[in-house]
């Protein structure tokens, strides 16, 4: 049972927000076959500066058709399409509705930003945010807006916590407590360790789909 099965007005919209090189596009590469699987109707959107890199990463990766992601090309601070002014990413989400409809479900991956990026809720239906353990344990105590308020953080790439000095537990910990009851979940987009919980919240919060 999906979105579109339940009466939902459209697809349910899902954006995957992040610093640089954090892991967002791998994340998008290991949540779109397991989507697949469970039959859920899919279509992506790649945001960036003025390049359409990520989005030509997907249509190569043979896990998606090619026509099912769009480009959006900020020509700014990545922010400024996914929270102060979306239209862009309203029009592509339309677009991909009106092509290919009915879709369960549209993925949103914001150019890399910075701690304090947030997607628009006139934009997005839930939105996770991607930090990595390389970017530093710290990060947590920051306390940026996409740390504290996304639906769900995702901390990625545990296994360099040892080779940057990170103490990965006590990371976790941190992210927990500054988040109250908001998930955080570890994964490794490099081999898929962690992604199914993040498919599973997806699927349970926004496509109202208790498993297939």
């Amino acid at each position: 049972m999906t979105a579109a099965t339940t009466g939902h007005p459209g697809a349910a919209r899902v954006g995957i927000g992040g610093p640089v090189g954090s892991g967002k596009t791998a994340l998008l590469e290991q949540l779109i076959p397991r989507f697949a699987v469970r039959g859920t109707r899919l279509a992506v959107i790649t945001n960036d500066l003025v390049t359409k890199e990520d989005a030509e990463r997907l249509r190569r990766s043979g896990l998606i058709a090619p026509e099912r992601v769009l480009a959006v090309e900020a020509g700014a601070c990545p922010h400024t399409v996914i929270r102060e002014d979306p239209t862009l990413n309203l029009d592509a989400a339309d677009l991909l509705e009106e092509r290919f409809s009915p879709l369960d479900l549209i993925l949103l991956e914001s150019g890399g930003d910075n701690l304090a990026s947030t997607f628009s809720l006139e934009l997005v239906d839930y939105w996770m945010f991607v930090i990595d353990v390389a970017g530093g344990g710290d990060i947590p105590r920051k306390k940026g807006p996409g740390v504290v308020q996304a639906d769900i953080l995702v901390i990625n790439k545990p296994d360099l916590a040892t080779h940057v000095g990170v103490d990965l537990d006590a990371m976790v910990a941190e992210a927990r407590a500054v988040r109250g009851d908001r998930p955080v979940l570890v994964t490794n987009c490099r081999n898929g360790e962690g992604v199914d919980a993040v498919v599973e919240a997806i699927a349970r919060d926004v496509l109202f789909d208790g498993g297939t």
